[in-house]
């Protein structure tokens, strides 16, 4: 709407019955069909344009208003059609206002000369006393957030990416403040300097600034909800999102379908893709995709994490040496912890691990996924390969894509739902081969063998070897079955080490020519760079099949594949589902003979697998 007209005199006499004001009639301007009928009490300064009143709003089920503007002061501000805005403790200033807006019991919206928006807004996550790693801004995603982590000492690519996403910040950043299509703030005490896109509801909020709440404009169903009593400073909150119940905001980003409230904090944190945290404190924290923590006793502070779930007073340390908050640690896809759990960082913990206890010799258990991590009174102990035949692995890793709540429009991180994964396995090879070398070195008939500052039980030791033996096998045999001929792929790129850019999976080789080719200027945009993410992912298929055929050929010591040797490869995958399976029923019969499931719930997981 950007033809208006002049107000009229006979308006100007209506508006000022109606107990209006203007420091100045004619910088008024107004839609051809506007009419004064449904303003009261207004006091306009500044230039302002308005739109037409011409409908009634429905509030809620059986309460409609007709649109209109009561009991507000406005300045510089556009108003777009048929909005009800009324009750303005305050005032209104230096804001575009979309349509079918409603805006109503609000102390102040205004909007600075120095406004960001929140946009560009440099934080420190992981490490807490940082000079800065990740750049705020609503494009902004686990993958590309993840690669900027990894590669912060590379002065030269952290430069070339931060003028990427400077370039794509600038283009984009508006001089007033703007709130869209059918947004609703009500109850609200405060909002400066913020973006607030189509669709989005704020009820009861304290307190918003230098935020950008960024909706897609094109589906209705991504608007973000901010609740009662909640502040938020200086962050970016993405499609359908929930801020609720006096959570407290400040640096951080809350990425599509985030759940943040219950009274939970954070600051300097990131949140992607379903993460869902309540109650407890996070600081410094990358929180991938499905980090979920629930408790309020929980604290999340100088990690990374993704498909985690904190258990109650589970509580991360990053002081380990007095000399500030300068550590960190990373828990691999799938970790958990148990109640009451203490990691103390630095320490790395391997995908689909459960810690339990109070962890304090710094392990790096990157090559013993699947365990179980003791801290006890003596020491901390490890229990390899454990995690893989349990019931909660199993309903796990086939819950989170059907739990993915982001809008279709969007699911702007990438993210690769396989638990069983060259990355995964890799890692099980490794972990096998280091449990039969402690064997092979300290003997049969030791108690425990020590590694990484962490024991092993021999019994521990022994089902380890076996249990990665079955992930090993499970993974190679079900690749196959996709390539049944055992053709030879059609890409040399991926047989080496993988990575795990928090929900994309992707070879070594391919991210390391993405950081080339974003330092040589190759990539010249961010959107060129979201492009080359989708292409590698695209290519997941060709490159796994690339790992895999070389794995197959090392594992089973073979020059080639042929007839014999897939029939071989089959029939250790049937072996090994059949063995998976029984220990995974097994798991659930123990549970039931706890007692805590009922017969029903037993039968109906049974079926299920």
């Amino acid at each position: 709407m950007d033809d208006y007209r002049s107000l009229t005199e006979e308006e100007i006499q209506t508006l000022e019955r109606q107990g209006c004001t203007a420091e100045d009639w004619t910088a008024i301007n107004v839609d051809e069909d506007f009419s004064p009928k449904y303003l009261r009490e207004v006091d306009f300064s500044g230039e302002v344009n308005l739109g037409v009143f011409n409908k009634n709003i429905t509030l809620e089920d059986g309460y409609i208003r007709h649109s209109g503007i009561r009991r507000a002061v406005l300045r510089n501000v556009t108003i777009g059609d048929n909005c009800i805005i009324e009750n303005i403790g305050s005032y209104i200033y230096n804001y575009h206002i979309g349509e079918d807006c409603i805006l109503m019991n609000v102390g102040r919206i205004s909007t600075t000369g120095d406004a960001t928006f929140g946009r560009g807004n440099t934080i420190s996550v992981m490490n807490e006393s940082g000079d800065g790693n990740i750049i705020l801004f609503e494009g902004l995603t686990s993958n590309i957030a993840d690669l900027m982590v990894q590669n912060i000492s590379d002065k030269e690519f952290r430069a070339a990416i931060r003028k990427l996403i400077k370039d794509a910040i600038d283009d984009t950043t508006p001089e007033q403040g703007e709130i869209g299509y059918g947004v609703k703030i009500i109850n609200t005490r405060d909002i400066t300097n913020a973006i607030i896109m189509d669709n989005c509801e704020i009820i009861g909020a304290s307190h918003i600034s230098e935020c950008t709440l960024y909706t897609y404009s094109n589906d209705t169903d991504s608007g973000i909800y901010i609740g009662n009593d909640v502040i938020i400073e200086n962050s970016i909150a993405i499609a359908n999102a929930s801020i609720l119940d006096g959570a407290k905001i400040d640096n951080c980003f809350i990425g599509e379908s985030c759940h943040i409230g219950k009274g939970a904090s954070a600051e300097n944190s990131i949140f992607f893709a379903n993460s869902y945290f309540d109650n407890g404190e996070s600081c410094a924290s990358f929180c991938g995709p499905f980090t979920v923590s629930h408790h309020k006793s929980t604290l999340l502070i100088g990690g990374k994490y993704s498909f985690f779930n904190a258990g109650s007073n589970t509580n991360f340390s990053n002081h380990a040496y007095k000399m500030g908050p300068i550590h960190w640690g990373v828990m691999e896809r799938g970790g958990k912890t148990a109640s009451g759990s203490h990691i103390l960082w630095p320490a790395t913990i391997g995908s689909y691990s459960m810690c339990m206890g109070k962890i304090q010799s710094h392990p790096v258990t990157v090559n013993l996924p699947f365990s179980y991590i003791f801290g006890l009174s003596d020491g901390t102990y490890i229990a390899p390969g454990r995690n893989i035949t349990t019931v909660g692995t199993y309903r796990d890793v086939n819950k989170w894509a059907k739990r993915d709540m982001r809008v279709a429009s969007g699911k702007k991180s990438i993210i690769n739902f396989e638990w069983l994964n060259p990355i995964t396995i890799q890692e099980c090879i490794r972990g096998k081969q280091i449990l039969e070398t402690l064997k092979n070195e300290q003997g049969d008939l030791m108690a425990s063998y020590f590694f990484c500052g962490c024991n092993i039980r021999n019994q521990s030791l022994v089902k380890g070897i076996k249990f990665y033996n079955t992930a090993i096998r499970l993974f190679l045999g079900k690749t196959l079955e996709e390539h049944p001929e055992g053709e030879l792929p059609t890409t040399s790129i991926g047989s080496g080490e993988w990575h795990d850019l928090s929900g994309l999976l992707l070879p070594e080789e391919r991210e390391q020519q993405l950081v080339d080719d974003i330092k040589d200027a190759n990539i010249i945009s961010y959107t060129d760079l979201i492009e080359e993410l989708k292409d590698i992912h695209s290519h997941y298929e060709d490159y796994k099949w690339a790992w895999t055929y070389r794995t197959i050929l090392n594992y089973y010591q073979l020059e080639n594949l042929v007839k014999e040797d897939i029939e071989k490869i089959k029939q250790d995958y049937s072996e090994a589902k059949v063995e998976w399976l029984k220990a995974i029923k097994y798991d659930a019969e123990k549970e039931y003979q706890m007692g805590d499931v009922s017969n029903e719930t037993l039968n109906d997981f049974l079926e299920q697998i």
